[in-house]
């Protein structure tokens, strides 16, 4: 049984000013085993994000999950009551360092004070327990608790930040945790260290992690497999190496083409041709036929199925016969 399962799950934004919904994502389906990174990846806007939000049950109206499953260990996380949800697995069995985590700090508070603040609202209240769990964590991250517990966030420098961020993530030992864009807004030197800790966390902790990125060029840096995200469907799965060397769907391609590398010339980068779909608009077949070199009448009016290529997973009328 797979550590976390996502079935056909489907996201709205609803504009009630407007009166419509943008769907944020539309059939989506994924398996996370224990022990293994697994990256998303895709363009601003694919839902990346919003996936993440909808599995820690972290999404704010006007979005709404219109239908689907996320089972934890066989238990479907949407069905249960919001406390249960928040006593027995929320930053208990799965956590989450969310995007843009450098600004989710309070900056009224001390370091200290945000990890006994989480402890608090799981009902943990001794002290001086919660703070000798808390410097095993902001130690495991390459940080000096003596240093940083009495420090405000403005006192932090931005990799600092964002490994507290991850240090509260890990403060209740969770099996799973979900990083949303972590190496984001960093220096590239920052990144690399920040890169290092996650497969530290994953090797050393035995913590399952859900990596999402739009930079596919770190990937194969950190996990063993990759999900690909567009306009709010999976596009490819697969192990990161066969992805990367050989994708099978035209967006993967593009995508992979579309990022500078240093083993590639500037002639051999190639930008996604196109925009992105207007969330607005509800297209009827394929996403990407409109920006695909390979498009065929029936990707512009029906959705293609998903096909097995030798273990991958790939969304592809290319693929029918």
């Amino acid at each position: 049984m797979p550590l976390l399962s996502v079935r056909n799950l489907n996201v709205e934004y609803r504009l009630p000013d407007l009166k419509i919904a943008v769907k944020a994502l539309k059939g989506v389906s994924m398996d996370i085993n224990k022990g293994e990174i697994v990256s998303i990846v895709g363009e601003s806007g694919s839902g990346k994000s919003t996936l993440a939000l909808a599995i820690m049950r972290m999404l704010k109206p006007p979005a709404v999950i219109k239908g689907g499953n996320v089972y934890y260990n066989g238990v479907d996380l949407l069905s249960l009551s919001e406390h249960e949800f928040n006593l027995k697995y929320k930053w208990v069995k799965v956590s989450m360092v969310p995007q843009a985590s450098q600004n989710i700090f309070n900056p009224t508070m001390r370091v200290k004070d945000h990890f006994l603040d989480t402890a608090r609202a799981h009902g943990i209240s001794d002290e001086a327990d919660v703070l000798k769990r808390a410097s095993e964590v902001l130690e495991f991250t390459k940080l000096d608790p003596a240093r940083v517990f009495n420090l405000y966030p403005h006192q932090l420098s931005g990799g600092m930040k964002q490994r507290v961020a991850i240090a509260l993530s890990l403060l209740l030992n969770p099996e799973l945790v979900i990083m949303d864009e972590p190496t984001a807004a960093l220096d590239v030197v920052t990144q690399m260290e920040i890169l290092k800790l996650v497969k530290m966390i994953n090797e050393e902790l035995g913590t399952t992690i859900i990596f999402i990125t739009h930079d596919i060029s770190i990937v194969p840096m950190v996990a063993s497999r990759v999900i690909v995200l567009y306009n709010g469907e999976v596009m490819e799965i697969g192990a990161t190496e066969d992805v990367i060397i050989d994708p099978k769907h035209p967006y993967t391609k593009a995508l992979v083409q579309s990022t500078p590398s240093l083993s590639s010339s500037p002639e051999e980068v190639r930008p996604i041709p196109g925009e992105p779909p207007n969330p607005l608009e509800d297209i009827q077949g394929c996403p990407f036929w409109p920006r695909c070199q390979y498009a065929m009448d029936v990707c512009k009016v029906e959705k293609p199925r998903e096909y097995n290529i030798n273990g991958r997973v790939v969304r592809c009328h290319l693929y029918e016969k």
